[in-house]
């Protein structure tokens, strides 16, 4: 019941929620850049809970199947293929023993994730499978993906009418609420941090209004931002606290960096604003040269949309509850 890697890819990981509690261990969250695609993905191929996702970069690996699975892609658009014919994201997709996934160029996005039925048969480090790639924890033996690598998935399809499950799959209807799509949008929304008061009126202003473009410099760590710089008012020195997603700090360039998915678990810059949860996927599925603007909105806009987000996925859940039923 495994995988074979033929080509890894330019950056392929496996990735869940993240590996939390432990930040002040000096162990970071890490998981998934992009949430909502990974939670949809899971969804669409019926897991329970939270498996582990492979993370894909831009340029998409080329997979082998061993043994049948059912897989969804979700996130962004790479053209992916099963045996060189196209096949959609946002499906669930039968593969049989022998298939080969591979993807073309890409449309839309940059990180793509592919879930299995049952997930990928890897061990829990700290209560999570994310590969943290820099302390070489967790996911496939804590690295990337590499040429001739092998994983097995939890469960077991052989012995199934394989063609009867496909035509069923394909049967079932799947509505994506738009805030669980890519839908893109003119501004990350974004909320004013406490530390806003340290920074010159103009540099507040000019965050809020200047276009920032996405640096070369930008990967699952943060995101570092060229655009206008941003000047502090007062230089007093900040004690070191724990870092979040999405926060926008500012170092003394004054070029600001929007901590990502591995960001480091204590930081003293300063932090002028913090992006909404619901947008986050919007700025990991920004290229380097893409541009990035912000508008502010308030701490209980904020948490109405990641309600409004929640309830999407709840009621997704719930409507794919005969998907579900179909791998009992």
């Amino acid at each position: 019941m495994s995988i074979t890697v033929l080509k890894p890819g330019m950056l392929s990981s496996f990735q869940d929620l993240g590996r939390h509690g432990f930040q002040h261990l000096g162990v970071p969250v890490g998981g998934a850049m992009d949430e909502r695609a990974h939670r949809l993905a899971n969804l669409l191929v019926g897991n329970e809970g939270d498996e582990a996702t492979l993370e894909i970069t831009l340029s998409g690996p080329s997979l082998r199947f061993e043994a049948p699975g059912c897989i969804a892609i979700c996130g962004a658009q790479l053209n992916p293929t099963l045996n060189d014919a196209p096949i959609p994201n946002n499906r669930p997709i039968i593969a049989q023993a022998g298939d080969l996934l591979a993807f073309g160029a890409r449309d839309a996005g940059l990180r793509a994730y592919i879930a299995w039925h049952g997930g990928a048969d890897l061990p829990a480090v700290l209560g999570s499978r994310s590969t943290y790639i820099r302390g070489g924890l967790g996911g496939y033996q804590g690295r990337a993906l590499k040429k001739g690598d092998a994983f097995a998935m939890q469960a077991d399809l052989r012995g199934r009418d394989l063609d009867k499950l496909s035509d069923r799959l394909r049967d079932i209807r799947v509505y994506l609420p738009a805030i669980l799509g890519m839908q893109p949008r003119t501004a990350i929304r974004t909320v004013k941090s406490a530390h806003a008061a340290l920074f010159t009126p103009a540099a507040v202003q000019a965050f809020f209004s200047g276009d920032y473009r996405v640096s070369p410099q930008s990967e699952r760590m943060g995101y570092r931002l060229a655009g206008p710089k941003l000047e502090l008012a007062h230089t007093a020195q900040l004690l070191s606290e724990a870092t979040s997603f999405g926060s926008v700090q500012v170092p003394p360039d004054g070029s600001p960096i929007v901590l990502m998915a591995d960001r480091q678990t204590t930081g003293g810059y300063a932090k002028i604003a913090h992006a909404a949860s619901v947008d986050l996927p919007i700025i990991a599925q920004s290229m380097p040269g893409d541009i990035l603007r912000f508008a502010e909105i308030s701490l209980e806009q904020a948490r109405a949309l990641d309600q409004q987000r929640e309830d999407a996925f709840g009621k997704l859940e719930l409507a794919l509850a005969p998907l579900r039923a179909l791998f009992d």
